[in-house]
């Protein structure tokens, strides 16, 4: 079936518009990169300087063409590229490319790039650009760039679609270990989208992994349908999010609003779709690897094998601080490698394996085939330096071959530092489908969250996740109005099924006094005048008020200073604080938070985003992922904290979220108490949309 983006990624015809027989130029580069051994579309010369380039008619124009070409590659300056889109329009040409930046001194309103985009978006032409490197369509046959790629560029089953330029030249052009199906620098995506990009490489049938280098998302409701594509179809994503800063939190009311930052609703996305964050570019590179072999991870931990012993210790001591676990190898594994290992090494995982020198090879390859045939190994890495035309790298990439070749589990190569992974050695390595990844420790930090992918798959499905009818249309009326008051977020949360502590209202001194000898001594007693959202900061909150006396005091002072609507509830029992929040993203809609409650919301970076809704299995599993998940446990004679009641709390606490989507801006529910009998919410803020 054709694809929207066919014209632009698998043209029948292309026309390069500026080429030019000028060595070093962009016109000469596109020539260069384009004629490819194999190229499948009829490529045309554009440029009215010249009648002939390299023995080839070069044509004055786009309209002198003697057919309508597919595709126009625009390596022209900014000043002539709106009337050669013009052009390229009006000979109905249905993909464009532009290198050019489209800026221009002294531009009118709209500018070019809007100018631009709102053509090309009404006659329906998809273009890759501006700004960009141009695309590599490997899988077909077709490289456009203005900057000849190397000769050792090849297919593979690789894409990766890029905002950076150098990104794209780093993998691209640099690391000869890739091979791609398809590579993108989409550059500023004035007519065609990263989700565009995503959605055409997964119809192709070589891609086996995808990259991602990403400054933002234009279409966040194509972007999530290439998601769910991809993971329907098995095809991991792996992305480097960059612009992860927090500058729109000043904006935020709520404490949970404040720490989430501009990237809570990426972390949230990619992890509700699967995707493989990864933070540099080591990472990027590393992951793309790992996952272009296809092997899946295998149930246990990793083993690595080293020929050195201190260089075994540091990837120990790295890989325990990164907190990736190692297999635990049985005694009959460790005996296979007593049998084979030189007196004095230890049969151990990571293991060191060299010894004399004697009969190496050999030792080598059967203490490798032995950790890697362990029932607890998901996945084995021989770790040693490489360097060309030496035995001992040829040997060991012999040896990986071998292995590879007899079991299902990723086997792989990795360089002890991140510089030499560009040899011919490995990179021959690689092409045969072993994976190369260079330096142990971004290593580590690709298998932690290989393990964590698998893992997450083999939870079991989650309990639909379903609001109980009614409640919206019970609350829209409230929330039109504005902000709800605290004992009003406390009654909306408990409509959805979130545990709250016991509360009333009181304006007058007899009434506190009333509502105190129903609750029951000690008593919490808290302003509840509208407009004060932090209590804590202006004095608002009395706790511990042992007796009538004592409430006289403190409702006086509150009454004083802030006014006399107070709010009272029992003293909550000692536990674990946790806090749920909630921020309205403008790309991805509603996103919420369970993480570090009480002070320490906004102390610690100790919480977890993610997409609402979600049922009970998926709130269990952010739980666990959270550093305090400990403290849940039981410490110091404190009984174990009922942690399944906490998750059915969260996914109560997001259903409510997704049923009122809309009508709510910003939650903050902190703390909620968990001990051994559940949790419990005591303070909640409810920000509506209508602020």
């Amino acid at each position: 079936m054709a694809h929207k983006l066919d014209r632009l990624l698998r043209p029948r015809s292309v026309a390069l518009v500026g080429a030019s027989p000028k060595e070093g130029s962009v016109g000469r580069g596109m020539i260069t990169s384009t004629g490819m051994a194999g190229t499948l579309p009829k490529i045309y010369f554009v440029n009215p300087a010249y009648q002939e380039i390299d023995g080839q008619r070069c044509y004055p124009s786009l309209s002198a063409l003697p057919e309508t070409v597919d595709m126009a590659v625009l390596g022209i300056a900014n000043v002539r590229l709106e009337a050669a889109l013009d052009e390229a329009i009006g000979c109905g040409i249905g993909g464009v490319t532009i290198f050019a930046s489209g800026y221009l001194e002294n531009d009118t309103e709209p500018k070019l790039t809007e100018r631009i985009a709102a053509k090309a978006r009404a006659a329906g032409v998809a273009i890759c650009g501006g700004n960009c490197m141009g695309f590599y369509h490997l899988d077909f046959g077709l490289r456009v760039c203005g900057f000849p790629p190397p000769a050792w560029i090849r297919k593979g089953n690789v894409a990766f679609i890029t905002h950076s330029g150098s990104a794209f030249s780093a993998l691209c052009h640099t690391d000869r270990r890739f091979g791609f199906s398809l590579a993108v620098s989409a550059g500023q995506e004035l007519a065609t989208n990263v989700a565009d990009y995503l959605d055409f490489a997964l119809d192709i049938p070589a891609t086996k992994v995808v990259g991602l280098f990403l400054e933002t998302v234009r279409d966040p409701a194509g972007f999530k349908a290439a998601l769910l594509k991809a993971q329907r179809m098995e095809i991991p994503v792996v992305a480097l999010k960059v612009g992860r800063t927090a500058e729109s939190a000043a904006l935020a009311v709520s404490h949970s609003g404040a720490v989430a930052g501009n990237h809570a609703a990426y972390q949230a996305l990619f992890d509700r779709y699967g995707v493989i964050e990864v933070a540099n570019m080591d990472e990027l590179v590393n992951a793309l690897h790992l996952f272009s072999s296809e092997r899946r991870l295998a149930p246990g931990g990793l083993a690595t094998m080293h020929d050195s012993g201190g260089f075994r210790e540091l990837v120990l001591d790295l890989g325990i601080e990164a907190g990736v676990p190692f297999a635990q190898i049985s005694d009959e594994t460790r005996a296979k490698l007593a049998a084979r290992l030189d007196y004095g090494l230890e049969p151990i995982n990571p293991l060191d394996a060299w010894g004399t020198g004697n009969d190496w090879a050999a030792i080598f390859e059967d203490c490798l085939q032995a950790l890697v045939d362990d029932p607890d190994t998901a996945l084995a890495s021989l770790c040693v330096e490489a360097r060309d035309e030496y035995y001992l790298s040829a040997g060991y990439a012999d040896i990986l071959r071998r292995v590879a070749a007899r079991t299902t589990k990723p086997v792989f190569y990795t360089t002890n530092v991140g510089s030499n992974a560009n040899l011919d050695v490995v990179t021959r390595l690689a092409h045969d489908g072993v994976p190369v990844l260079s330096g142990v420790a971004p290593m580590l930090g690709v298998v932690k969250k290989a393990m964590a992918a698998r893992d997450r798959a083999l939870l079991a499905p989650d309990v639909a996740a379903v609001a109980p009818s009614g409640l919206r249309e019970k609350w829209a009326p409230r929330l039109a109005q504005g902000d709800l008051l605290e004992a009003e977020a406390l009654d909306l949360l408990a409509d959805y099924g979130v545990p709250v502590v016991a509360h009333v209202h009181a304006e007058t001194l007899d009434a506190a006094k009333e509502a105190a000898d129903r609750i029951g001594y000690p008593i919490v007693l808290k302003t509840a005048m509208p407009g004060i959202l932090h209590k804590s900061d202006v004095g608002g909150v009395k706790l511990g008020v042992k007796n009538a006396a004592e409430l006289e005091t403190a409702y006086a002072d509150l009454k004083a200073r802030l006014g006399p609507r107070v709010l009272l509830m029992p003293m909550a029992g000692k536990g674990v604080e946790i806090s749920f929040g909630m921020t309205m993203d403008p790309q991805f809609g509603p996103v919420v938070m369970v993480g570090a409650g009480g002070v320490l919301i906004e102390m610690m970076s100790d919480r977890r985003f993610v997409l609402p809704p979600f049922g009970p299995i998926e709130a269990a599993r952010h739980i666990e992922g959270l550093a305090l998940r400990p403290l849940l446990d039981g410490k110091r004679g404190a009984k174990p904290a009922d942690v399944e009641k906490l998750a059915r709390a969260f996914a109560a606490f997001a259903v409510m979220v997704a049923d009122l989507e809309g009508l709510v801006g910003e939650m903050d529910v902190n703390p909620l108490i968990v001990n051994e009998t559940g949790a419990v919410a005591v303070d909640a803020l409810i920000v509506a949309t209508a602020r």
